[in-house]
């Protein structure tokens, strides 16, 4: 396995335990570790060869859906949105 396929697994991983977390408790802090990670890779990008477009789309996509996420958790406690990191 090379290292763009452990650093997109990683990305999305966290995503994932984003999107799929159930305990309103941990909810933000697996956002912010979802968050960290797209931007970890979205540095990589910027080092090397930008990522493959199907990637690029798999990313937007999960930051929409984190912007999604963030504004369920703000109205579910009732605060404002989680800040994106």
């Amino acid at each position: 396995m090379g290292r763009q396929e452990v650093t997109v697994k990683t990305w999305q991983k966290m995503y994932l335990a984003a999107v799929l977390e159930t305990d309103w408790a941990i909810i933000e802090k697996r956002i912010q570790a979802a968050d960290s990670a797209i931007s970890d890779r979205l540095h990589e990008f910027s080092v090397n060869h930008g990522g493959t477009p199907e990637e690029n789309k798999a990313i937007r996509d999960a930051v929409n859906g984190l912007a999604v996420l963030r504004r369920e958790v703000a109205a579910h406690l009732g605060s404002s949105p989680v800040q994106q990191g």
